[in-house]
């Protein structure tokens, strides 16, 4: 006993020098919060936009702290056929605006500082999305870059179009493109941002230097900027250059509601069974300060003009949404809820409440898909999270079902702790993080999991 005590004292006072870096990082832990798009695709306007980020602020306290306008909020018609129709808003040195009839509080000049000074008084976040480049209007009139000698025409790899999106150029890697994204930086730092989602970056195409840019133009601002890059996905490849300038990038095409998707083009979109394998694959890059993102959790009521489809509640079955939701915490992936929070159904307000999982994602020193898997696992899937050092080490296990049809596991929970890392920990109880409900951890255990079901567990002592 007395080896054991050692043990996890010495670990506690690693363990608090690591976590003391880690508060060092700007994003410590996985961000946590709501972005717009999967509600309410190109169209959220300021009184929408308040109304979600109220509700988000009202859950605060179990850790959601982002509240992310995404694409199109420079748009006049976010409706309109084409580029011409949208009727993009930018000033004369080429940054782009929110427009007025959509925003008002950034009327005169303003931008989205009153706005981000009220999410800022909610005690939250405020974060953006753009499409990386220099609009095309912007390059025709050749209108000069805020605080530099330079010019559009200057900034422009007219190149390296986005293939999705038609409306901007690429932007040079020449001093003149780093003094067109400092310009836009300065700007979104004057207005308050905190998280920035830069699109058609990760892949389609990959744009090293554009990231290298951007980070360094945040960094030039001395503001602590959260930067994540779509879409996916960021080729394995990459892992190391994008983790030195991002705190999150996609490792999948856009991820939507449905278990498995017949018709795909490429991985679009990207279906929860699927994220198993890729999950996994960028694990060993999980660390703080880095977050590989799956995208959003298309979760509750998608609507009133969802980035995909029609207006729904969402596709999952609720055994499938507690599944996402579950792999997104024991694998410590961002957080990212894209459903109607105006329309929170009390299922889905259930799932963004519950502490215990929250803090898997939160708080768990380290995370691994199981893979020596007792027989009778087929098609099962796995992970084992550290808990904090405070609980000695004792670890959560998540187990999945991606069988289309219903399995009962029996196994020992020894057969899938293997080693305990942390000292002489016996189990004598397992919680199961969901309902509450405990069971003796040092009997055989008889799991039921529905279709595309899953369970988490905490391992602990009496």
């Amino acid at each position: 006993m007395f080896r054991f005590r050692f043990a996890c004292a010495v670990f506690f006072a690693v363990a608090a020098t690591a976590l003391t870096a880690q508060a060092q990082t700007l994003a410590p832990t996985p961000p946590m919060g709501w972005n717009s798009w999967d509600a309410y695709g190109l169209t959220i306007d300021e009184t929408d936009f308040r109304a979600n980020t109220q509700v988000l602020a009202g859950m605060k306290q179990y850790g959601w702290q982002y509240s992310v306008i995404d694409e199109g909020w420079y748009m006049e018609n976010p409706f309109g056929a084409n580029l011409e129709a949208k009727k993009y808003l930018y000033d004369g040195n080429g940054l782009l605006l929110p427009t007025v009839n959509r925003f008002p509080s950034s009327a005169g000049g303003a931008g989205f500082k009153p706005l981000s000074d009220w999410v800022h008084a909610q005690g939250l976040k405020f974060g953006i999305h753009i499409v990386r480049g220099i609009p095309k209007a912007v390059v025709k009139a050749n209108l000069p870059i805020a605080g530099s000698s330079f010019h559009a025409a200057d900034a422009a790899d007219t190149t390296a179009t986005c293939p999705w999106d038609d409306a901007n150029y690429g932007v040079s890697d020449t001093p003149a493109g780093q003094a067109y994204y400092d310009s836009m930086m300065k700007r979104y730092a004057d207005w308050g941002l905190d998280f920035i989602k830069v699109d058609c970056i990760s892949d389609h195409p990959y744009r090293p230097t554009e990231i290298r840019q951007i980070a360094e133009a945040i960094r030039k601002t001395g503001r602590p900027i959260v930067l994540s890059l779509s879409p996916g996905p960021t080729k394995l490849e990459y892992a190391a250059e994008v983790a030195k300038y991002a705190q999150m990038w996609r490792i999948a095409d856009d991820h939507w509601d449905a278990w498995k998707f017949a018709q795909k083009s490429g991985e679009y979109p990207f279906g929860l069974s699927e994220e198993f394998d890729r999950i996994a694959e960028w694990n060993k890059y999980v660390k703080p300060g880095n977050w590989p993102d799956p995208d959003m959790l298309p979760e509750g009521y998608l609507g009133p003009h969802p980035g995909k489809d029609q207006v729904r509640q969402s596709n999952y079955t609720q055994d499938e949404q507690r599944t996402e939701f579950t792999l997104w915490a024991i694998s410590r992936s961002p957080l990212i809820f894209g459903g109607n929070l105006t329309k929170l159904d009390d299922f889905s307000r259930s799932l963004m409440t519950n502490k215990k999982v929250i803090a898997v994602d939160q708080q768990s020193m380290a995370s691994h898909p199981v893979t020596d898997l007792p027989a009778g696992f087929e098609n099962v899937r796995v992970w084992r999270a550290e808990a904090p050092v405070l609980d000695c080490g004792l670890p959560y296990f998540a187990i999945f079902n991606l069988n289309d049809k219903p399995v009962t596991l029996h196994f020992k929970w020894d057969q899938l702790r293997g080693k305990n890392t942390w000292g002489p920990c016996p189990t004598r109880q397992a919680e199961d993080l969901w309902n509450g409900k405990r069971v003796k951890g040092d009997k055989p255990v008889d799991l039921a999991l529905p279709p595309h079901g899953s369970a988490i567990y905490q391992l602990d002592m009496p």
